[in-house]
């Protein structure tokens, strides 16, 4: 095990290295410090004085790969690549185009990302879960093809219907909840029920609708139907073999969703005035602040590796069967 994850870890290094030469193409070929000095600016007319001011100032001054300029280890080191990239695997993210320290930023940020993410990723797979459970259950009867209708009417309504329906309805209409904002100071779950509402039920369309797929799947399989002619009940069967069984698909889906319990909701953090990191991020694209975008393109792809490792591991206590070398 302890050589699986080894060698799992040396693997994300390359796929670090090429995301991280991905996003500084990406950012600096296509996309000129010049270019970024204008947007910056926000001036109609910026001279080139200004625009040589502002790269000086912020570090876009130096040759992007090579100074050739440079002696000894300054060749290399005395570069955009290295200031603004490389220093991303050493978690120094330097600051924002405005000033601002993002290494602070991302610590003061996480937790109501967090707070946000956590009960809607644990209460949404639970619900989808149950309903999934529940429908195979009464497979192939009325319930089960009204339930795949409504699933589908779920998939098909748009994520921003569920904010405003949720926002207009149960904090202006019956004003149970604040309507948007965050103070941890005054009892912050009252401005953490309509978020966390909302993206439960935005989820259920197809997160019940693809569990309902996988639960229908193992259904069919022999020991299913040897468990049947054993007279076994079908809560015992749905708990104690297609549940199990059907496990490790469910884990393999659940990876895609770790990175957003840190990253945020980019939607739900903006209309609700939630200041996590998924705001932060949102804010950042519309400022156009490439430093703070850069490292949240590198955190999410350190999440996402991390939690395809955990996924692996998980696949041990989920099926026996499954061992890593």
């Amino acid at each position: 095990m302890f050589a699986y994850i080894v060698r799992r870890m040396l693997y994300a290094i390359p796929i670090l290295i090429g995301v991280n030469l991905l996003t500084f193409t990406l950012f600096f070929v296509v996309n000129s410090p010049d270019d970024m000095a204008v947007s910056q600016l926000g001036e109609k007319y910026v001279t080139p004085e200004a625009i040589a001011t502002w790269k000086k100032k912020n570090g876009y001054d130096k040759p992007l790969f090579v100074n050739a300029g440079a002696e000894g280890s300054e060749v290399l080191t005395d570069t955009i690549f290295f200031s603004k990239s490389l220093k991303l695997f050493a978690f120094d993210f330097g600051r924002s185009e405005s000033g601002r320290d993002i290494t602070t930023d991302v610590a003061t940020r996480m937790w109501p990302s967090l707070a946000v993410a956590l009960p809607n990723f644990a209460i949404g797979i639970w619900v989808n879960i149950c309903v999934a459970l529940m429908v195979v259950m009464f497979h192939a009867t009325r319930l089960d093809r009204w339930a795949v209708f409504v699933f589908v009417s779920l998939m098909s309504i748009s994520y921003l219907f569920y904010i405003i329906g949720g926002q207009f309805l149960v904090a202006k209409t019956w004003k149970l909840v604040p309507i948007s904002g965050f103070n941890i100071e005054a009892q912050p779950w009252k401005f953490l029920i309509l978020p966390v509402l909302v993206g439960v039920v935005a989820g259920i369309g197809s997160g019940a609708r693809w569990y309902r797929t996988l639960f229908l799947e193992e259904a069919n399989q022999d020991y299913v139907r040897t468990a049947r002619a054993k007279g076994a009940s079908e809560i015992s069967i749905l708990f104690k073999h297609i549940l199990p069984n059907a496990l490790i698909p469910i884990l393999t889906g659940v990876v895609v969703l770790i990175p957003s319990l840190f990253m945020g909701s980019l939607l739900i953090e903006s209309f609700f005035g939630i200041p996590g990191l998924g705001s932060y991020m949102l804010d950042a694209i519309k400022s156009q602040d490439f430093a703070i975008v850069r490292s949240m393109v590198f955190i999410g792809s350190i999440l996402y590796i991390i939690g395809l490792i955990l996924t692996d591991i998980s696949y041990t206590w989920a099926d026996p069967r499954v061992r890593l070398n």
